[in-house]
C-alpha cells in the first residue's frame, strides 16, 4: 500500500468534465490524519503506522487509549487505525497527513461501514421473488426450498434466508480520484462509496490498480 488517510463521508453530487460530461462523486473530507505510532521490523515483527482522525474531547478518551496517546505525544482523537504502508520509514509520530498525498487520477480502495437495516427478509436482503399472491397459496414472500430431503438432510451453510442487513464492514475497490481540494482536505472519488453521511471512511491505494 503506498498511501492511505482516514476521513468523512460528506455526502454525494456530481461535477462537469471539460468535455461537458456528467460525473457522480462522493466527497470525502480526508484528514488531516495524524501519526500516533510507528511500527518497526525490530520492535513489532513488521511495518506500519497508526494514524488517528477527528476531535474529541479529553473527558470522552478511555485511560488506556489516553494513555497511548500520551505516550507519543500527540493530540487526542477519535479514530484511531493502522495501515501498512511502503514508507513507513518517512513518517515520524505527530507528522500531519492531508487530502494532498493524493492526485486527481488515482485508483483508490474505500472501506467504511455499511448502512443498517435492521432484520430483513429474503426479499429485500437478498433480492429473491416472492410466491403466488392468490388465496389458495401458503407461500408468498418466506424463504424457498431448504434443499435435499434424506441426503444431506441439512440445511447448506450460507443458504440465503433471512437475518441482519448491513452495519458490516464493506470496501469499494478501485474507484477513482476525480478532483482534490488541498485547501479544504477534500476528496472527490466517483461513484458511491459505504456507510452513511457523516460515516468515517478509510482511503487506500487500490491493490488492483494496473501498474
Amino acid at each position: 500500500m503506498k498511501k492511505a488517510i482516514i476521513g468523512k463521508k460528506i455526502g454525494m453530487t456530481q461535477i462537469f468534465q471539460e468535455d461537458g460530461t456528467v460525473v457522480p462523486v462522493t466527497v470525502v473530507q480526508a484528514g488531516p490524519c495524524t501519526v500516533v505510532q510507528k511500527k518497526t521490523l525490530e520492535n513489532d515483527g513488521y511495518e506500519a503506522v497508526q494514524l488517528a482522525y477527528g476531535d474529541i474531547k479529553e473527558k470522552n478518551v478511555v485511560k488506556p487509549v489516553k494513555g497511548h496517546f500520551d505516550k507519543y505525544g500527540v493530540d487526542y482523537a477519535r479514530t484511531l487505525r493502522e495501515f501498512r504502508l511502503d514508507d513507513c520509514a518517512s513518517l515520524e509520530a505527530g507528522q500531519k497527513i492531508k487530502a494532498d498525498v493524493f492526485e486527481a487520477g488515482d485508483k483508490v480502495d474505500v472501506s467504511g461501514k455499511s448502512k443498517g437495516k435492521g432484520y430483513a427478509g429474503a426479499i429485500k436482503r437478498w433480492g429473491q421473488q416472492r410466491g403466488p399472491m392468490a388465496h389458495g397459496s401458503k407461500y408468498h414472500r418466506s424463504a424457498g426450498s431448504m434443499g435435499a430431503s434424506a441426503y444431506p438432510a441439512r440445511v447448506p451453510k450460507g443458504k440465503h434466508l433471512a437475518g441482519q442487513m448491513g452495519n458490516k464492514n464493506v470496501t469499494a475497490l478501485n474507484l477513482e480520484i476525480i478532483q482534490v481540494d488541498a485547501e479544504n482536505n477534500l476528496l472527490l472519488i466517483k461513484g458511491a462509496v459505504p456507510g452513511p453521511r457523516g460515516g468515517v471512511v478509510s482511503v487506500k491505494s487500490s491493490v488492483k490498480a494496473a501498474e
